[in-house]
């Protein structure tokens, strides 16, 4: 049994969709951020990042959410949702995971936390002023790869597209959201259709009306 170490709306929606996704047999542990029970040394025992999501599988512990995702993609017994060794996209599944996580999730944190990236609260509006045209650029080089779509990897669905998905949600609130892209709309309303999506955000009180 897969537990995964959650809190609604956080960093672990996209490898909750996975689960659903997947139908293996999964627990939802709730890590309350409100009182700071990721920071609790029972919590820090298991990911001594003190972040969310963890998921634990009998003597497996597995933090960060690329990983966490690319795990319960290896568990599919189907295998549909990461390419196989040899397979021609398992290259560009890799790339667009790293992409994800190392360019489009680290540029919003700045943007959603500037007052934590400088000494100086005279200068937190031009940080949040440099992110938007960073992830204006970032969104629009999604919105081109996703021209051939309808996903990151084409006519298949792999384990990026549930992490691509949360993180464009995130990324409402901008100047230029990803609703602004016409591929990326088309991906997020696409998104929102699945049932493993619907389930996922009814379970963690996400409203996905804008996408429906």
């Amino acid at each position: 049994m897969i537990r995964l170490y959650y809190y609604p709306d956080n960093a672990s929606f996209a490898p909750h969709i996975l689960l659903r996704e997947t139908g293996l047999a999964h627990e939802l542990m709730l890590v309350d951020r409100e009182a700071r029970a990721q920071k609790s040394a029972e919590y820090l025992r298991l990911n001594p990042a003190g972040r969310i999501p963890t998921l634990v599988e009998g003597d497996t512990v597995v933090f960060e959410t690329p990983a966490v995702c690319i795990h319960i993609a290896e568990a599919d017994p189907a295998g549909r949702f990461l390419p196989a060794p040899g397979d021609p996209l398992r290259p560009r599944f890799f790339q667009w995971m790293a992409y994800l996580n190392n360019t489009l999730q680290a540029e919003f944190m700045i943007w959603a936390y500037p007052q934590d990236h400088t000494t100086d609260p005279q200068g937190v509006a031009a940080i949040q002023a440099a992110q938007e045209a960073r992830l204006t650029d970032i969104l629009a080089l999604l919105d081109r790869a996703l021209g051939a779509g309808p996903y990151l990897l084409g006519e298949r669905l792999t384990a990026c597209d549930p992490f691509l998905f949360m993180l464009a949600t995130w990324c409402a609130g901008l100047p230029r959201p990803p609703m602004a892209f016409p591929n990326l709309a088309r991906f997020l309303r696409l998104m929102a259709q699945r049932p493993a999506v619907r389930d996922a955000s009814a379970i963690e009180g996400i409203d996905l009306s804008a996408y429906l």
